[in-house]
């Protein structure tokens, strides 16, 4: 079963090449292997990609939109998570805007696209244009001449096939809908863009756009936020596309109960953070200080005397 071995079940014949990503999420709505489990890479770090690679996600959100690095950072981690989990690990890179080049480069590393803050038809032919090779998918991606060695790693995944028509159906494209304007148009955006493979609902810059409270993301109660996501999700059940999110099992933000009623529907999870754990030492640096706090004084022993009384008298 595919998911004793991660994702490596969906690699491609090199590892130089992107996973087979979009079937694995496709197989994943369809309940045939359980959903992508990632975690979110917001630090833009090679050496804490390489430190978690080995431990098995399924996927790791690179987040080149809000991180300070530059293109070659961005492709050294998606080489590390690659090469340095085996295949297990399958790299989503959110590129910076909607930018060809961008696009392009993630691609070219090895990674399947998150694009966010898609709004308009328009801008979603843009990105899967930038995404793909030749004119039959509308395609204006520029062929990489040296991104695969002749021979060596630009063996097809279907024999037969040529690999930039191989490639179009190996790197998964998932878009962000983080605005009122982009779940109105969604139901366009997937009717007229179907190689959209996956979308995303992000929930924190909607909710910034709506001028409700952010909630870290969390949701709300307003009859007017109830209504919009209402709304993107039976969109979604329309099309019957993949949906993809954050779900996590633990407090502040989730619990055993509600991870398991979220993934029921989800082919994409993000239940980790590199920043997260981090965090976490500041949790631990409070519990530590409170627990080295001197005793008060009532504890305390004088003259080698417990401050505590028995019956009236020192112990």
């Amino acid at each position: 079963m595919a998911s004793s071995q991660g994702m490596a079940a969906y690699a491609a014949p090199s590892l130089f090449q992107p996973h087979l990503a979009r079937q694995a999420i496709r197989d994943a709505h369809k309940k045939k292997i359980p959903p992508l489990l990632g975690y979110y890479g917001g630090l833009g770090s090679v050496k804490v990609t390489r430190w978690l690679a080995p431990i098995g996600f399924d996927a790791v959100w690179v987040d080149w939109e809000h991180s300070s690095m530059n293109v070659e950072t961005m492709t050294t981690i998606v080489h590390e998570a690659i090469f340095m989990s085996q295949g297990r690990t399958i790299p989503f890179v959110r590129v910076p805007g909607h930018d060809h080049a961008a696009i392009g480069y993630a691609l070219d590393a090895g990674a399947s696209i998150i694009i966010p803050q898609v709004e308009t038809v328009e801008q979603a032919k843009h990105v899967v244009s930038a995404a793909k090779f030749g004119s039959k998918q509308g395609g204006s991606r520029s062929a990489p001449p040296f991104r695969l060695m002749r021979g060596v790693t630009d063996a097809p995944f279907e024999k037969g096939r040529d690999i930039f028509e191989a490639m179009n159906h190996q790197a998964a494209i998932m878009i962000q809908i983080e605005s009122l304007a982009g779940i109105n148009n969604l139901d366009a955006i997937l009717t007229e863009v179907p190689d959209i493979d996956i979308v995303w609902l992000g929930t924190l810059d909607l909710r910034v756009e709506m001028n409700l409270p952010s909630n870290m993301g969390r949701g709300g109660t307003e009859p007017e936020w109830l209504a919009a996501r209402q709304k993107f999700f039976d969109i979604m059940d329309k099309h019957d596309k993949p949906y993809g999110g954050f779900a996590f099992t633990t407090p502040p933000f989730g619990t055993p109960e509600s991870f398991k009623e979220a993934v029921k529907r989800m082919s994409f999870v993000i239940q980790a953070a590199d920043v997260a754990a981090l965090a976490a030492m500041g949790e631990m640096l409070m519990l530590s200080r409170e627990l080295a706090a001197p005793a008060p004084e009532s504890d305390k022993k004088v003259n080698g005397e417990s401050g505590h009384a028995v019956n009236g008298e020192k112990s």
